[in-house]
C-alpha cells in the first residue's frame, strides 16, 4: 500500500474517531441537560399544586388545579389515599394507569416515579398531600416523552448530515495533506534511487521550513558531497596514473639505454643514478598511497604515550640537520619550555620530518628555517617558518589536498608526490589537533601545528 493512501486512511480514521467522540459528548450533554430540566420542572409543578391543595383542599381548588393543567403540555391526576381519582386534566390512558397503580412509599417530598424516556410513554412524578400529619391524597404529574424522542431523532439526523459533510471535507483535506507530505517524500525516494544508481546530482525543494525541508537539505548536501567525491576520485585516479607512469617511463627508458652494447661507463653510472632516484620516488609514492589507504579504511591507528616535545623536536633536528647544512640552510630552534604531551611519537616525528623537508625543498641557499615550540593555555604550538618561495594566496587552502602541488612544472625536480601534506593533516586531526598555513610570495611560508595539552 502506498504511503499516501496509508497516511490518508490513518488521518481519516483519527478524524472520524474525534468527530464521533465530540458528537457523543455533545449529544449526551444536550439530551441529559434537557431531560434534567424537564423532570425538575415536572416535580416542581407537582409540588406547587400540592402546596396549594394543602392550604385549601376542596372541590373548587381541585377543579382549579385540573383546569390549569388542561391547557399545558403536562397532565395532572389527583388521587386520594383510597385510589379514588379526585381530579384529572385529561383522559387517563393505560400507560398512565400503570403508573397510578404503582405502590408509592409516603413522603412529603415530590419525586420522580418514572424517567425512562426510551421505553416509556411518560415522565411521571408524585407529590403527596399531607394535612394534619396524614397523607390524604397524591398529585401525579405526567409529561409525554415524545418530545425527547423527537429531539433524539433530530440530533441523530443532524449528526448524520454533519458526518457526511465532514467526511467529504475530510477526504478532500486528507487527500491534499497526504499529497503535500508524500509528494516531497516520493521525490526524495527518486533522488536516493538516483544516488544509489550513481547519478550524484539531484535537486530537491530545500526552502520548506519544516522537517521535510531539513531532510531535503541533507539529501541535497549528500548529493553534492558524492558528486564532489566522484570528481575527486576521477581526478585522483588520473593523477595517480600519471605519477606512476612517469617514474616507470624513466626506469623503462633508461633500462633500455643501459642494454646497449656500446654505452660508456660514465653514461651508465649517470643512468643508474637516475633509475635509482626514480625507484626511490616510486617507492615513496606507493608508501604514501598505502598510508592514505589505511586512513580511508580506518586502519590508521594512533598509539598515544607521554612524550617530551622538546626532546622529540631535538631528535628530528639532529637527524635532518646534515641535509640542511649540505644545502647551506640554517636551522634555528626555540622553545619557551619543555612540554609533555600524550601523542604518537612516531607519527608526530613523521609530521615534523615532512614539514621540514618541504621547507628545505622550497628554500634557497643562505636562508633560515625557524622551528619554535610555544605553550598556550589549551594547546602547544609547533611552528615551522621558512624564507622560501612562498605560496600564492588562492592556492593556500588547496595544499592539503591529495596530489596537489603548487609548482606542477617543477614537481619532478622537487621530488614530492603531493601526498605528504594530506598525510600530515590526517595525522594531526587524528590527534584532535589543527594545522594551518600562511604564506607570502618571495618571503616564505609558515606552518603552525596545534596539539592539545594533556
Amino acid at each position: 500500500m502506498k504511503i499516501s493512501i496509508k497516511l490518508g486512511l490513518i488521518l481519516l480514521v483519527i478524524m472520524l474517531i474525534i468527530e464521533f467522540l465530540l458528537f457523543l459528548i455533545l449529544y449526551q450533554g444536550i439530551l441529559t441537560s434537557r431531560i434534567q430540566e424537564e423532570t425538575r420542572d415536572l416535580v416542581a409543578r407537582g409540588n406547587n399544586h400540592r402546596d396549594v391543595l394543602e392550604r385549601k383542599f376542596d372541590d373548587v381548588t381541585l377543579h382549579h388545579v385540573g383546569l390549569m393543567e388542561s391547557k399545558a403540555k403536562t397532565k395532572v391526576v389527583v388521587m386520594d389515599s383510597d385510589d379514588n381519582i379526585l381530579v384529572r386534566s385529561s383522559d387517563i390512558d393505560t400507560k398512565m394507569k400503570e403508573i397510578l397503580n404503582k405502590n408509592i412509599t409516603p413522603s412529603h417530598h415530590g419525586f420522580l416515579v418514572q424517567n425512562d424516556w426510551k421505553k416509556k410513554a411518560y415522565f411521571a412524578s408524585v407529590s403527596p398531600i399531607v394535612i394534619d400529619g396524614k397523607h390524604v391524597a397524591f398529585v401525579y404529574m405526567f409529561l409525554d416523552t415524545k418530545f425527547i424522542q423527537q429531539m433524539n431523532n433530530h440530533l441523530i439526523d443532524e449528526f448524520v448530515k454533519i458526518s457526511i459533510i465532514s467526511l467529504i471535507i475530510l477526504i478532500i483535506a486528507v487527500s491534499f495533506l497526504s499529497k503535500t507530505i508524500t509528494k516531497p517524500l516520493l521525490k526524495m525516494k527518486e533522488a536516493t534511487k538516483k544516488l544509489s544508481d550513481g547519478y550524484h546530482k539531484v535537486t530537491l525543494d530545500i526552502n520548506r521550513k519544516d522537517e521535510l525541508g531539513e531532510l531535503a537539505l541533507q539529501i541535497t548536501t549528500l548529493s553534492e558531497d558524492l558528486n564532489r567525491l566522484q570528481r575527486d576520485r576521477i581526478e585522483f585516479l588520473a593523477n595517480i596514473s600519471h605519477e606512476l607512469r612517469t617514474p616507470l617511463t624513466y626506469i623503462t627508458g633508461y633500462t633500455k639505454i643501459l642494454q646497449r652494447p656500446n654505452i660508456q661507463v660514465e653514461e651508465k653510472a649517470k643512468y643508474l643514478t637516475i633509475i635509482n632516484e626514480e625507484s626511490n620516488n616510486l617507492t615513496k609514492l606507493i608508501e604514501d598511497l598505502f598510508e592514505l589507504a589505511k586512513m580511508d579504511q580506518t586502519r590508521f591507528v594512533i598509539h598515544k604515550e607521554k612524550v617530551s616535545v622538546s626532546q622529540l623536536v631535538q631528535k628530528v633536528l639532529n637527524n635532518i640537520k646534515p641535509v640542511f647544512s649540505s644545502k647551506k640552510i640554517e636551522l634555528v630552534y626555540f622553545s619557551d619550555g619543555d612540554y609533555i604531551l600524550e601523542i604518537d611519537e612516531k607519527r608526530i616525528y613523521q609530521v615534523l620530518i615532512n614539514l621540514l623537508d618541504n621547507a628545505m625543498k622550497y628554500s634557497s641557499e643562505n636562508t633560515t628555517v625557524n622551528i619554535s615550540v610555544t605553550g598556550h593555555k589549551e594547546f602547544i604550538e609547533i611552528q615551522i617558518k621558512d624564507e622560501g618561495e612562498g605560496i600564492p594566496e588562492n592556492e593556500l587552502p588547496l595544499i592539503w589536498d591529495r596530489l596537489y602541488r603548487v609548482e606542477k612544472s617543477r614537481s619532478r625536480e622537487k621530488g614530492g608526490s603531493g601526498l605528504g601534506l594530506a598525510i600530515v593533516k590526517e595525522i594531526i586531526e587524528q590527534h584532535d589537533g589543527k594545522i594551518t598555513a600562511t604564506s607570502q610570495i618571495g618571503k616564505g611560508t609558515t606552518i603552525s601545528v596545534f596539539l592539545k595539552r594533556s
